[in-house]
């Protein structure tokens, strides 16, 4: 689903609302609820990450999911057996391969698409054929996108965490460095004609950089805005990173 106004999507992760579900074993906050209020408020899809040890999304909730949303599911997974299974049944609109060890809290890097070339070519075959756009989940290295579009990925997420991170960290002469280094793949993607997204770390403090680069066609942020539901409201919270994203592209 494209944003008519400036070609911008939001993908909005809720899979924090099933972590703190999870923390009680019940039944609330409920993530498809998250995903109905996301939609209202103008997300134009919504992610959720089943990872192997189902630490939060859990296999009911992709049910869920895939029932009750109007707006495109982004499928993130590993590239295993079992999460290929799942994803060829469900059939979602998209698939973003992601590294996964079952001791990180989160993400903690970009997939290694460069080393696994040949065994993610074989992997992602199966989704292309099934009708899933394929994205990869990189690090902003030239080697990885290279490698991306030779295996016949549709998309790549460029991994934005190391800019967040240090800008929030005030280190903003190496914030700046990684600002330029994700624009740099941001042109480079898109001339190989692969789709660009960013993801992960992003905050109304760091969205504006990343927006406006004219190469990206999507952004995916999930922990930051159901933190700041916490105090504004889910909808406001991401109103107001539509917002600054529209400002950003305008």
């Amino acid at each position: 689903m494209v944003n008519k106004q400036n070609n911008l999507r939001l993908g909005v992760n809720i899979d924090h609302v099933a972590t703190v579900r999870n923390a009680r074993g019940g039944a609330y906050p409920d993530p498809l609820r998250a995903a109905l209020l996301a939609e209202k408020a103008g997300a134009d899809g919504i992610t959720a990450h089943l990872r192997e040890d189902r630490r939060h999304i859990t296999d009911a909730d992709i049910e869920a999911l895939m029932d009750g949303l109007t707006v495109p599911l982004n499928f993130e997974m590993a590239a295993t057996d079992e999460m290929q299974r799942i994803a060829l049944r469900h059939k979602p609109h998209a698939v973003c391969i992601v590294p996964e060890k079952r001791e990180e809290r989160t993400t903690e890097g970009g997939l290694e698409v460069a080393r696994e070339e040949n065994k993610l070519a074989h992997f992602i075959n199966p989704l292309r054929e099934a009708g899933c756009r394929v994205s990869m989940f990189i690090a902003a290295e030239m080697k990885q996108v290279d490698a991306a579009h030779r295996i016949g990925a549709d998309i790549v997420e460029l991994h934005v965490g190391p800019y967040c991170d240090e800008y929030t960290d005030g280190h903003f002469d190496v914030s700046d460095r990684e600002l330029e280094r994700l624009r740099e793949m941001a042109k480079h993607a898109a001339s190989l004609g692969l789709e660009v997204h960013a993801g992960h770390g992003i905050t109304y403090d760091t969205v504006k950089p990343i927006a406006a680069f004219p190469e990206v066609m999507e952004l995916n942020i999930g922990h930051f805005l159901i933190g700041e539901a916490i105090f504004d409201g889910l909808e406001n919270a991401i109103v107001k990173m539509r917002r600054l994203m529209d400002e950003a592209r305008a």
